[in-house]
């Protein structure tokens, strides 16, 4: 048998890993308390597993559901973009349903890099970012993500041989792993270099209602000229807390799309029905319970804060997304960290490295965990 070496030169994907770990401590009998991952432990509001239930009731919604997503659901992203961000998309041209973002994340790249080809990608920064543009052939550009500078990418210090095969470029705000937010300044900024090189701005939003302390997370696509030179990409995981149901979309420059949708087209066979019914009922339905959600996640966010100190550990206060960004204590490094923490208390928390190179140094602190669990997390962590 003969791996593509595609594959034999990728790594294996550090969440997959990760999860393979926490199930072997846990079938040793550790009550391992994990932070590790950004998957919603809080219920959809009823109404949208209703809605599923009751398409799935329907003989006619078992079939294949179509390539491009229903009529209704790309009307109601319409809808959303509109109320939302001010945002007006043509629902035939402009908006595709996804099975989830992740995999729009990753189709996005086989539409756009070729081998030679690179993608700037934010590190730390989701690694199917990198990942995709390696599976497509092509390479990945970091773009560090400071402290100093707002954890914002600095357009200028990317070299000019890179940007002459750079085809596309990631951002993502709120940020994965840091919580940072980029003001509509910056994004206009991002719009300009993104026209002035011929590069396709890849803006990965599906932490836009997660936010805390009144913090409205905008769209690119609300910065003049941004739909001539980006594609967003949208999620029902994290906003509807429909992680498991995959279900997101990608929105923005009409072309970018029908891209996108030839490759997907010929990878896939839609949404199933009943989950596309639901999605739409998420963007129609009533919105106001997700400030009650997010007034949970914001007191999670300051269980973490309040216990960081008493480790040696710092972080800024994450303006939005589900993840504390923790400076790890002095004189040692993220991943020996984590693991000797998970070893002597059976805490996990994700290293910093597993999101790039510029990630050392810290620790990504989920919290999709129970009050109660992150209180004992805290004492855990303490007493060592």
């Amino acid at each position: 048998m003969k791996i593509a070496k595609r594959i034999e030169n990728l790594p294996p994907y550090v969440f997959a890993t990760v999860e393979k770990r926490i199930a072997a401590e846990r079938a040793h009998g550790v009550d391992v308390i994990s932070l590790g991952i950004g998957s919603p432990d809080l219920m959809p509001p009823k109404e949208i597993i209703d809605a599923m239930y009751q398409s799935a009731l329907r003989p006619d919604t078992h079939g294949y559901a179509g390539y491009y997503g229903t009529p209704a659901l790309r009307q109601a992203t319409a809808d959303y973009y509109g109320r939302r961000f001010g945002v007006e998309l043509d629902p035939g041209s402009e908006i595709l349903p996804l099975i989830g973002s992740k995999e729009g994340l990753a189709n996005v790249a086989l539409a756009f890099i070729d081998p030679g080809s690179i993608a700037l990608a934010t590190d730390p920064g989701y690694p199917t970012y990198r990942m995709g543009a390696l599976l497509a052939g092509g390479d990945s550009y970091p773009m560090p993500l400071y402290r100093e500078n707002g954890w914002l990418p600095d357009f200028d210090a990317i070299p000019g041989d890179v940007l002459k095969r750079a085809t596309i470029m990631w951002l993502n705000y709120p940020n994965n792993p840091t919580g940072a937010a980029a003001p509509l300044e910056f994004l206009a900024r991002a719009v300009d270099f993104a026209s002035a090189n011929d590069i396709l701005i890849c803006y990965d939003n599906p932490y836009c209602d997660v936010t805390f302390d009144g913090y409205v997370a905008p769209s690119i696509l609300q910065v003049p000229g941004a739909k001539e030179v980006s594609i967003e990409f949208n999620s029902h995981s994290k906003t509807y807390n429909m992680a498991g149901w995959r279900v997101g979309v990608a929105v923005g420059n009409a072309t970018a799309i029908e891209a996108l949708t030839t490759v997907k087209t010929n990878i896939d066979s839609g949404i199933f029905r009943p989950i596309q019914d639901a999605a739409t009922l998420a963007y129609n339905g009533d919105q106001s319970w997700l400030a009650e959600r997010n007034a949970i996640y914001q007191r999670r966010r300051d269980i973490i804060l309040g216990w960081l100190p008493r480790l040696g550990m710092s972080a800024d206060v994450p303006k939005g997304g589900l993840y504390v960004w923790a400076r790890v204590p002095e004189g040692a490094t993220c991943e020996e960290y984590a693991l000797d923490m998970l070893d002597k208390t059976g805490v996990w928390m994700t290293p910093g490295t597993a999101f790039g190179q510029y990630g050392e140094g810290y620790l990504r602190l989920s919290v999709c965990v129970p009050e109660e669990r992150l209180l004992e997390a805290g004492e855990r962590l303490s007493r060592v």
